[in-house]
């Protein structure tokens, strides 16, 4: 197996593993099985199983944040002198997403269940290293939500943004599941686009509601 072939191998095996199992419960050893390598390899590439969490993240997180990034300098060269409009602005993420995943649901719903691993099982290491490595595009993006939220507090500001961050992984990371419900209890086949499209003016009325 070619070297890139062999690291692209071992991140697949991982990501799909701790989206299953979670971070603790999978080990190298299931990694590399999964893989079709040995454990050297994943010691070579990546050096410890930290590493590869990491940079499992990193395979989405670089480009969407490059990409996001590029979106928000767009955004506010549109904008001039104007107040952001939340729902317009809050509809950037998805959008990013989805190019940046090339609109594959399943990938995006596999990375939405990791990131709430990473918030719900102990990973410091990891919420450090993102908050490291990304951390100037999303402050840069919450500097837009602050301006197009200038009823909120500080603290009202927090607590919503993670109950946004809360809803958006749950429905996303099951996004299969709730279209096929969607289809059988409404009659209506849906989507991604249209799940976004039905959760984005949802978060945006919770962010935005009178304190």
């Amino acid at each position: 197996m070619a070297q890139k072939d062999t690291v692209t191998a071992i991140l697949n095996a991982a990501e799909e593993l701790f989206s299953e199992r979670g971070f603790a419960e999978t080990s190298l050893r299931n990694i590399t099985t999964r893989a079709g390598v040995n454990l050297a390899a994943v010691n070579y590439h990546f050096g410890s199983k930290k590493a590869l969490i990491q940079a499992v993240f990193a395979r989405f997180l670089t480009p969407f944040s490059e990409q996001l990034a590029s979106e928000l300098r767009g955004y506010r060269a549109q904008l001039q002198d104007e107040v952001p409009e939340l729902n317009s602005l809050l509809m950037l993420l998805p959008a990013t997403a989805l190019r940046t995943d090339k609109g594959n649901p399943r990938r995006l719903g596999i990375f939405m269940r990791l990131l709430g691993l990473a918030y719900t099982q102990g990973q410091g290491h990891l919420r450090k290293y993102l908050q490291t490595e990304y951390s100037a595009v999303f402050r840069d993006f919450m500097q837009l939500v602050s301006a197009a939220t200038p009823n909120l507090s500080n603290e009202d500001r927090f607590w919503r943004i993670h109950f946004m961050l809360g809803a958006t992984v749950f429905t996303l990371s099951g996004v299969d599941s709730l279209t096929a419900m969607a289809e059988h209890d409404l009659g209506k086949s849906a989507d991604i686009t249209s799940v976004v499209s039905q959760l984005t003016p949802f978060l945006a009325a919770g962010l935005n509601a009178p304190p």
